[in-house]
């Protein structure tokens, strides 16, 4: 199995759809070559964020490959996972096959599966497919959530080298990080308003749907955390505050979508049953994408006068 390094920002990418709802591929690749530009460490294809839900499997895989081909030296982290473990280890093994680096497995949703049958489920997948692996725990769309005992047990496995952090237990997450200090094996935010907390606990990056419209300040605050200048790192945070909140106002990605495409970046649109996000809400959005425009050129200006 080959290294994978994950300190620092990956963006979960959304997927540029056309008009007629097909995977608009040029507009993907471009995309994870303007992140890959804004310093990010890796990037992650086909999770919530990318729709995969509504993606047959071998769109799935066509847009991990895209993804692979477009960048030249960023891992590329394909969400991989399903609520049967069967499919889970087809998706793994697909996209390990077109060039993944590493693979983002959300656990079991739906059926609800014990603590037992979430240990040999990812176990089931890092046994056959040896590439690097992260266990993604997100009880608001699961229904289960993996507890820390059990994380402990999935940091043992050679192939487990990561936890996605997105239950909004700050608790939760230190204990993860206290039971798996002996081994290699990083903890990564999932929720983009709870980063810098994580990373103070002792998480090392993040999994992050902000990064996707703001990958410099995103990349700023957190690399600011690593070297220790929390100043700075708090400044960048609360900047990126109102954004992190308002990218959530309704489910993403459909926020996400619409900011990236205000930013002119790719398509907003949506396969069903995905909605439209509300006039309002878009509204709000392009206020504070303005006020954070605004605050950019005002921070180059007074570069500039120096």
């Amino acid at each position: 199995m080959t290294e994978l390094d994950l300190t620092g920002v990956f963006p979960a990418m959304t997927t540029p759809f056309a008009s007629d709802g097909s995977i608009d591929h040029e507009t993907l690749a471009e995309n994870a070559r303007r992140l890959e530009a804004a310093g990010v460490a890796g990037l992650v294809p086909v999770g919530s964020t990318g729709e995969s839900a509504t993606l047959t499997h071998d769109e799935h895989i066509e847009v991990v490959e895209t993804v692979v081909e477009a960048v030249e030296e960023v891992p590329v982290i394909a969400g991989s996972g399903s609520n049967s473990t069967r499919e889970a280890l087809e998706l793994s093994r697909r996209s390990a096959d077109v060039g993944a680096d590493g693979l983002l497995l959300i656990s079991p949703y739906y059926n609800k599966p014990e603590q037992a049958g979430l240990l040999e489920h990812f176990r089931t997948v890092a046994d056959e497919v040896d590439v690097p692996q992260i266990a993604y725990n997100v009880p608001s769309r699961t229904g289960r959530n993996v507890e820390p005992e059990t994380a402990a047990a999935l940091a043992e496995h050679e192939n487990i080298v990561g936890y996605k952090a997105a239950s909004g237990d700050l608790g939760q997450i230190s204990e993860v990080v206290e039971r798996t200090r002996g081994e290699e094996f990083a903890v990564l935010s999932g929720d983009d308003a709870l980063t810098l907390p994580v990373l103070s606990v002792g998480g090392v990056g993040t999994i992050s749907v902000t990064a996707n419209v703001e990958p410099e300040r995103t990349v700023a605050m957190v690399e600011a955390a690593l070297d220790g200048d929390y100043g700075r790192a708090r400044e960048l945070h609360h900047e990126l505050g109102p954004l992190n909140r308002h990218l959530f106002v309704e489910t993403n990605p459909i926020p996400v979508k619409k900011a990236v495409e205000m930013r002119g970046h790719a398509p907003g649109t949506l396969r069903p049953p995905l909605t439209e996000l509300r006039e309002e809400n878009a509204e709000e959005l392009r206020r504070i994408l303005d006020e954070l425009d605004a605050a950019r050129e005002e921070s180059l200006g007074a570069a500039g006068a120096e």
